[in-house]
C-alpha cells in the first residue's frame, strides 16, 4: 500500500516571518511566471518564438529534475502558502483575457484548453488514480454534446439545465460501460472500452435523429440573466469578445473539476482507487469492494465529460461525430500521462501544453504532428513519470 506522511510532523509549521515571506514570494513569483509563460505561448505567431518557450520551459524541468531538494522546496512553499497560491490563481484566472487584446484565436485555444483539462481530470480518476486505461473519455464527452444539443434544438431546452441533464445521461452510459468491463482486466479491458467508443461513435454516425455524419446545426446560444452569450462582455469601457462568456463557463468548470479531484483523492474513494492501482489483489483481500469502487471511476468520469461536452456543443453550435473520434480520448490520455498521473497540477499542464501545441506548430504544415509527438518524447525523456508527476499521499489530521 501507498507510503502516508503525517502533514503535521512536516517542517515548517511555525515558520518565522522571514521563512513565511520567503515561502509567499516563492508562490508570487512562480504563479506569475507561469502566467506570462502561457500568454507568450498564446500570442506566439513565429514558430521560432514557440520553440525558444517551449526550450524555456524544458530548461525549467531539467534544472528541477537535477536537483530533488530545489524541487521539495517550492512543493512545500506552495504547500504551506496554498491560499495565497488558490486566490492568486483565482484572480490571474479572471483576469487573464482581457490581456489578450480582443484576440479571438487565443481565447478559442484558451476554452478548448479549459475543457480539455477538465476530461484529462476527468480520465485521471480513472487511469492516475485507479489505474484503468480508459479509451471512451472521446464517447463519453460526445454523449453529453449530443444530449444537451438534442434537448435544445428540439425542446428549447436551457443551456443550465442541459448541463445536469446531458451530464446524468453520460453517467448513465458510464454505469453502462463499467460494469461489463469489470469481467476484463488490463490490455483487455482497454480494448472493451476502445469498443464503446467506435460503437457510440458509429451510432452517432448513421441515426438520423442524431443528423448522422452531418451533425447536428443551429444549438442555440446560451443566456444568463438577460444576457446572450452571442454579446461581449463590456466593463469600465473595455470589450471582450463574446467568446469570454464561455471561457469564463470553462474556467468555472475546471474549478468544479479541481474541487472533485481535491475532495475525492482525500476520501475513502481516493484511497480505495489508490489502493486499487497498487494492488488489487491485497485491496480484495481488505475488504474493498474493488468492482463497485471501479464502477464508480467509470461513473466520475463520464459525469465531467458530460460536462464539458454540453460547453463545448454550445460553444460552437455545431457538432458532428467526427468531433468526438477515438483520436480524442487517446490525445487526452497523452494529457494524463505526459501530464503526470495523479497530480492535479501535472494533468492541467498536460492539457494546456498538448491542446497548444498542435496549433502552435502549424508552420510545419503537414509534419506537426511529428513535431507534436518530438516534443511529448522530449518532455518524456526529461521527466519520465510526467511533467509534474505524482506525489507521495499527505495524510492530515
Amino acid at each position: 500500500m501507498q507510503k502516508l506522511v503525517h502533514a503535521s510532523s512536516a517542517p515548517g509549521h511555525d515558520l518565522d516571518p522571514v521563512s513565511r515571506g520567503a515561502d509567499m514570494g516563492i508562490v508570487i513569483g512562480l504563479t506569475f511566471g507561469a502566467t506570462v509563460l502561457l500568454w507568450a505561448f498564446l500570442m506566439a505567431e513565429s514558430w521560432v518564438t514557440v520553440l525558444v518557450l517551449l526550450a524555456v520551459f524544458a530548461v525549467g524541468l531539467v534544472v528541477v529534475q537535477k536537483r530533488p531538494l530545489l524541487e521539495e522546496r517550492l512543493v512545500s512553499a506552495f504547500h504551506r502558502s496554498r491560499r495565497l497560491a488558490i486566490l492568486l490563481g483565482i484572480a490571474l484566472a479572471m483576469v487573464f483575457p482581457w490581456t489578450l487584446n480582443g484576440d479571438s484565436y487565443a481565447m478559442h485555444l484558451l476554452i478548448i484548453a479549459n475543457l480539455y483539462a477538465v476530461l484529462a481530470l476527468a480520465l485521471n480518476f480513472q487511469l492516475g488514480s485507479a489505474n484503468i486505461p480508459n479509451f471512451a473519455t472521446g464517447a463519453s464527452y460526445g454523449i453529453g454534446a449530443y444530449a444537451s444539443a438534442l434537448l435544445a434544438i428540439h425542446f428549447g431546452v436551457s443551456f443550465w439545465v442541459c448541463l445536469l441533464v446531458a451530464a446524468i445521461v453520460a453517467t448513465t452510459f458510464g454505469y453502462l460501460l463499467g460494469l461489463p468491463s469489470m469481467r476484463t482486466r488490463d490490455s483487455y479491458q482497454a480494448l472493451v472500452t476502445i469498443a464503446f467508443g467506435i460503437v457510440v461513435h458509429q451510432l452517432l454516425m448513421n441515426f438520423e435523429w442524431t443528423g448522422g455524419a452531418n451533425g447536428l446545426v443551429g444549438i442555440p446560444a446560451p443566456t444568463l440573466f438577460g444576457h446572450s452569450f452571442n454579446d461581449p462582455i463590456e466593463l469600465f469601457g473595455r470589450s471582450l469578445p463574446s467568446q469570454g462568456n464561455f471561457y469564463y463557463v470553462s474556467v468555472v468548470l475546471v474549478a468544479i473539476a479541481i474541487l472533485s479531484a481535491k475532495r475525492l483523492h482525500s476520501s475513502r474513494v481516493g484511497l480505495a482507487w489508490n489502493a486499487l492501482r497498487d494492488d488489487e489483489i491485497a485491496a480484495r483481500a481488505c475488504g474493498i469492494n474493488v468492482t463497485w469502487y471501479k464502477v464508480q471511476a467509470f461513473a466520475v468520469d463520464a459525469f465531467l465529460a458530460g460536462f464539458a461536452g454540453t460547453v463545448y456543443a454550445f460553444y460552437v453550435s455545431f457538432i458532428s461525430p467526427e468531433n468526438f473520434t477515438f483520436l480524442v480520448s487517446v490525445t487526452i490520455m497523452t494529457m494524463v500521462i505526459a501530464g503526470g498521473m495523479d497530480n492535479i497540477l501535472g494533468v492541467i499542464v498536460g492539457a494546456l501544453l498538448l491542446t497548444l501545441l498542435p496549433e502552435k506548430l502549424r508552420a510545419f504544415s503537414d509534419y506537426r504532428i511529428l513535431f507534436y509527438g518530438l516534443v511529448v518524447i522530449a518532455f518524456l525523456v526529461i521527466r519520465p513519470r510526467g511533467i509534474f508527476p505524482q506525489r507521495v499521499r499527505n495524510h492530515e489530521h
